[in-house]
């Protein structure tokens, strides 16, 4: 499924992000008193244009999920902006860098008088401002130096920021523990997101059309049907697989050979970015532009060649997009990804099974299903 991007970067969150941001101040509180004591008066005034548009069941899931956020650079803050306006019960924000003159591109949570202090304490208190309701802690420790147990305590894990290698670790833990895993990143104007929901259920409206009325006519049919679109709430099921096998596709088998000619290069640019932040401990730098360039066509030949991919698949001017996180990319992908938390924890309309791409030379976002 492809959809190109037209707004104006400036509308994308809104539009993307709508139902987790946009907030109305009118009465509900005689549904509240009705049909749940878990919502406050003030919970459900403020929620109110949410809880009209997904309900209140939808809500209350939102109010019970702890998230845990790791990373808080540009997509890190768009992210945690949209969450918790959404208003879900917790989110923990985990980052042990330092806030740099770069974060200037696209991080508005910490305060440029905060550089050199660390990120996720710096954006703590522009975070909790977004919604008092909403519990917001920073823990200022390097996720490597997380044990498995640490993840066990919320629902919800989304990484940005991480190497491959502990995006896979986190991955497997929360299938272990049945926890909803979440990854994305933004490099320049590019960005991907990941989903893996293992089997995850959800309610969808769906148009049916009913025969209102039979009226007869003229001619051979004698009779004709009125028919009136009717919307219906489905139950739906889908299963996702971890990342490990997205990035173990065989792209030389049969099934994705054929695929390869029409696949957008996109996964390929996200394998040779993700390859580069593991082996240079960094992401690609505007302060060593020509020499990061040179090490991504090195790292570009590598990858392609083991997954037996031509390397025309990745131009080299490709490149010449991934430095920083722009905002405009971050209000994109940041907007979607957080868009996609809140319909899974709410299990409300179809997930994205399994991954969405930004291509920056294009200016289109993409639905993409690989490794199932």
């Amino acid at each position: 499924m492809k959809f190109a991007i037209l707004l104006h970067p400036s509308e994308i969150v809104a539009a993307v992000g709508d139902c987790g941001t946009c907030i109305q101040f009118t009465s509900y509180k005689k549904m509240v008193e009705i049909n749940t004591t878990e919502l406050t008066e003030d919970e459900a005034e403020l929620y109110d244009r949410q809880i009209r548009l997904w309900g209140l069941d939808s809500q209350k899931r939102l109010r019970k999920s702890k998230i845990l956020l790791v990373g808080i650079k540009g997509i890190g803050a768009e992210i945690c902006k949209n969450i918790i306006l959404a208003g879900v019960k917790s989110v923990t924000i985990l980052d042990n860098g330092v806030v740099t003159d770069e974060d200037s591109c696209s991080q508005f949570l910490a305060p440029r008088d905060q550089i050199g202090k660390n990120r996720a304490e710096a954006s703590l208190s522009r975070a909790q401002q977004l919604n008092p309701m909403v519990q917001v802690t920073a823990d200022s420790e390097d996720v490597a130096d997380k044990p498995d147990t640490f993840f066990g305590d919320f629902d919800v894990i989304c990484a940005t920021e991480c190497p491959v290698e502990q995006l896979i670790r986190i991955n497997q833990v929360c299938r272990e523990k049945s926890i909803k895993f979440f990854c994305c990143d933004v490099f320049g104007m590019f960005g991907y997101t990941f989903t893996d929901l293992q089997i995850h259920e959800y309610a969808e409206e769906v148009t049916v059309h009913n025969i209102a009325s039979i009226q007869d006519c003229e001619g051979p049919a004698k009779k004709i049907a009125k028919v009136d679109p009717v919307k219906v709430t489905t139950k739906r099921t889908a299963t996702f697989v971890p990342l490990q096998d997205v990035l173990d596709v065989d792209w030389s088998s049969e099934t994705y050979i054929k695929r390869l000619p029409k696949t957008d290069c996109s996964y390929f640019l996200m394998r040779v970015l993700l390859r580069f932040r593991s082996k240079c401990g960094h992401d690609p730098s505007p302060k060593k532009r020509q020499e990061d360039i040179k090490e991504l066509c090195s790292i570009r030949n590598e990858v392609l060649a083991k997954l037996e991919v031509p390397v025309d698949k990745v131009p080299d001017e490709l490149f010449s997009h991934v430095f920083a996180e722009l905002s405009p990319a971050c209000a994109i992908v940041g907007g979607v990804m957080a868009q996609e938390i809140i319909k899974a924890v709410s299990q409300k309309e179809s997930p994205h099974n399994n991954m969405f791409f930004f291509n920056p030379t294009k200016n289109v976002g993409f639905v993409d299903c690989i490794g199932h």
